[in-house]
C-alpha cells in the first residue's frame, strides 16, 4: 500500500503554533515531522537593552509559562554578576515556581489533555448514582454526591441539545479509541468544571508574591514582594503581611487537597482503562532524558542540594546519571540544519548558546497545504542536543531523575501508583506514562511547598524580612564583560537563558526552552526530536480523526486554544476542530 500523509495544522489545546505531519502505511505511522510555525525573535529584541529589564521581555516568550521565563532571565543576570539573593527571596521563588507547576499540571490535564481520553458526550448515558459510587470508591472528595453529578449531566445535556457545545465543541466524540465507561466520563467532566473554579483561587499565590498573574513581577537580586511585620488592613503598605501569608498557606492547602483528592485519583482511574497506552516505548520518543535541576536548598546554589537533581539519562538506563554542565561548549549545542535560521559558520555546525545566533531565513513551505520538505528546513525551532543526543525534558524526565537518585517520596509514590495499576516501572516510558508522571510530580511538589512556607515564616519570626539584595544593583559596579546562565525546571521541562553583558548592555541572549528540546526537528545527522520519534509506530483507527496523534503530542504538554485543520495530501480539509 502506498504511504499516505496526514497533516494536523495547527495542533490545538497547546500554547503556540505547531504543525505535525505523519506518514502512515496502512494504519501505522512510519515517520513523523514536527514544525513550529511561528517565530517571535525575543532574543533579537533584547540585544542592547539593560539586563535588569530583560525579564519583562523574556516573560513574553510564552503566555502560560510566564513566571519561569522571568526567573530564568533574572537568574542568568545574577549568575553573570555573581549576585546572591536573600534566603527569603529563594524561598519565595521556590513557592512561586512550585505553585506554577501544580496550577499548570492540573490545568493541562483537565483542560488540554483529558479530552483525549474522556468522551464528553458519552457522559449523558451515565447513571449519576453509579458515578457517585465510582467517585467515592477512589477518593474522599466532597463533591461526589449523586445530586452533584446529576447537575453536571444536565448542564452537558443542555449544551448538546442546543447544538452549541462551547468548550466541548467539534472534538472526536464517539471515536472508537475512547474506552471509559459513561460513569467515568461523567466524573471526569465534573472534575473538568471543578478545576476551572479551583484554578481561579490557587493563582492568588502568584499575585500575593508577584503582584499580578499572568506575568507576575520578578526582580534581579531577589523577590519584588517586601514583607511587612504589620498586620491587618489600613497599615499604609503594599508589602506582604500576615493576612497575605495566611492566604498563601490556605492556597497551598487547596492545591494539595485537589491533587490528592481529584487529580491523582482521576489519573489512576483513567489510566486503568488505557493500559495499552502504558506499553513500554509506545509514544516514548528518544529514551534519553535531561534535567537542569531546581528548588535549591536554603542557602545553597549547589546543584547537588536541589530537590530536583541535574543530570542526563541515556537509553533508559537509570543506573547511570551523566553530569550536565550548562557552561561547557561541548555539552549543549543548537543545530539549524533543518530550521529556518542560518549560522555564520554554516547550517551544519552546532553552537553553544553563549555563541548562539538568531539569523532568520524562512524558506517555506509557500502554502499551508503544501507538505513539508524535510530534506531542507521545515521549522522555526532549532534542534538542541546534549553531547549529540536528542533529549526529552519535562515531568517524565524529572520523575525518572528523582527515582534514579533514590528520592524516597518519589520511589514510594511511583511504586505504589504503578502497583495499583499492575504495571512495572518501565510502563513510564510511554504516552500514558508521561501523563502519569506529570501527576506524580504534581503531588511531590505540592507536598514540598509547606516546608518552604514554614521556613519562610520561621525567618520572619526570627526578624529576617529581607527579600532583596541591592549590592550589585548599579551598573557602575559590574565588570565590563560578563556572561551567565539562568535555569529553571519549568512545568514543561528544562528551561535556560544564556546572557552576555558588555559595558552594561546585553550583547547576546539565547533561550533554549523545553518545547525546543521536545518538538525540534531533525538535526544534521537526521536524528529525530522527541515528538517525531514518539509518534512512530502509532496505529490510527481512523486517519480522518487522528486522536492517537493528539494523545501523544499533548502528553508532552506543548502549551493554545484555536482551530485545527486536518487535510489530506491534496489539501482538502477533512475536519476542523475548534476549542473555545
Amino acid at each position: 500500500m502506498t504511504a499516505q500523509t496526514i497533516v494536523v495544522d495547527p495542533v490545538t489545546r497547546i500554547e503556540g503554533h505547531l504543525r505535525i505531519e505523519a506518514q502512515f502505511d496502512g494504519s501505522t505511522i512510519t515517520q513523523a515531522s514536527s514544525s513550529g510555525t511561528m517565530v517571535r525573535g525575543i532574543e533579537i529584541i533584547l540585544q542592547g537593552r539593560d539586563p535588569r529589564d530583560a525579564w519583562a521581555f523574556a516573560q513574553r516568550i510564552c503566555g502560560v509559562c510566564t513566571l519561569v521565563h522571568g526567573l530564568a532571565s533574572v537568574r542568568a543576570v545574577e549568575d553573570a554578576l555573581k549576585y546572591t539573593i536573600p534566603a527569603n527571596a529563594q524561598l519565595i521563588r521556590n513557592l512561586m515556581i512550585a505553585a506554577q507547576f501544580v496550577h499548570d499540571h492540573v490545568m493541562h490535564f483537565y483542560h488540554l489533555h483529558a479530552l483525549d481520553w474522556v468522551d464528553v458526550v458519552s457522559a449523558l448515558k451515565a447513571d449519576p448514582k453509579a458515578t457517585s459510587a465510582l467517585a467515592q470508591s477512589i477518593s474522599t472528595y466532597a463533591r461526589s454526591s449523586p445530586g452533584y453529578f446529576t447537575e453536571v449531566q444536565n448542564r452537558v445535556k443542555k449544551l448538546v441539545e442546543s447544538g452549541q457545545l462551547g468548550i466541548f465543541a467539534n472534538a472526536y466524540w464517539g471515536h472508537p479509541g475512547y474506552k471509559l465507561p459513561p460513569e467515568a466520563n461523567l466524573m471526569a467532566v465534573a472534575h473538568y468544571l471543578d478545576a476551572l473554579a479551583w484554578q481561579r483561587e490557587v493563582v492568588q499565590l502568584q499575585t500575593i508574591f508577584g503582584g499580578k498573574n499572568p506575568h507576575p513581577n520578578v526582580l534581579v537580586g531577589g523577590a519584588p514582594s517586601a514583607i511587612s511585620v504589620h498586620t491587618g488592613a489600613g497599615t499604609g503598605t503594599t508589602a506582604v503581611n500576615e493576612v497575605g501569608l495566611q492566604r498563601v498557606a490556605a492556597v497551598i492547602e487547596q492545591m494539595r487537597n485537589f491533587v490528592d483528592q481529584v487529580y491523582l485519583p482521576d489519573i489512576l482511574a483513567i489510566g486503568s482503562f488505557y493500559k495499552d497506552w502504558f506499553k513500554t516505548g509506545y509514544g516514548e520518543g528518544t529514551g534519553n532524558f535531561l534535567t537542569y535541576g531546581d528548588f535549591p536548598a536554603l542557602g545553597s546554589q549547589d546543584p547537588k542540594t536541589f530537590l530536583i537533581p541535574r543530570g542526563a539519562i541515556l537509553g533508559r538506563d537509570l543506573s547511570h546519571i551523566h553530569e550536565v554542565d550548562l557552561n561547557a561548549e561541548e555539552d549543549i549545542q543548537e543545530f539549524v540544519s533543518h530550521s529556518w535560521y542560518d549560522y555564520q559558520g554554516g547550517k551544519d555546525v552546532g553552537l553553544h548558546p553563549y555563541r548562539g545566533e538568531t539569523k532568520l531565513n524562512y524558506s517555506g513551505p509557500p502554502s499551508p497545504y503544501k507538505n513539508l520538505d524535510t530534506s531542507a528546513s521545515y521549522s522555526w525551532l532549532k534542534s538542541p542536543r546534549w553531547k549529540g543526543h536528542a533529549m526529552e525534558t519535562g515531568p517524565l524526565a524529572r520523575v525518572l531523575m528523582l527515582y534514579a537518585n533514590g528520592h524516597e517520596p518519589t520511589k514510594e509514590l511511583a511504586d505504589k501508583s504503578l502497583a495499583q495499576l499492575g504495571l512495572p516501572l518501565d510502563a513510564l516510558f510511554s504516552t500514558m506514562g508521561r501523563t502519569a508522571a506529570r501527576a506524580l510530580e504534581c503531588k511531590i511538589l505540592a507536598d514540598a511547598m509547606p516546608q518552604w512556607y514554614d521556613a519562610l515564616i520561621a525567618n520572619i519570626k526570627a526578624g529576617d524580612v529581607r527579600t532583596f539584595n541591592d549590592a550589585l544593583w548599579e551598573p557602575s559596579s559590574w565588570p565590563r564583560h560578563a556572561q551567565g546562565v539562568g535555569f529553571v525546571e519549568a512545568p514543561r521541562g528544562a528551561l535556560a537563558h544564556w546572557i552576555i553583558i558588555d559595558d552594561g548592555k546585553i550583547s547576546n541572549y539565547q533561550a533554549v526552552v523545553p518545547t525546543t528540546w521536545n518538538a525540534g526537528p531533525r538535526d544534521v545527522n537526521g536524528t529525530e526530536g522527541p515528538y517525531e520519534a514518539a509518534l512512530k509506530g502509532h496505529t490510527l483507527q481512523d486517519p480522518k480523526q487522528p486522536l492517537e496523534i493528539l494523545r501523544t503530542i499533548h502528553s508532552f504538554d506543548p502549551c493554545l486554544a484555536c482551530a485545527v485543520h486536518v487535510v489530506d495530501p491534496d489539501g482538502e480539509e477533512l475536519i476542523r476542530v475548534r476549542v473555545q
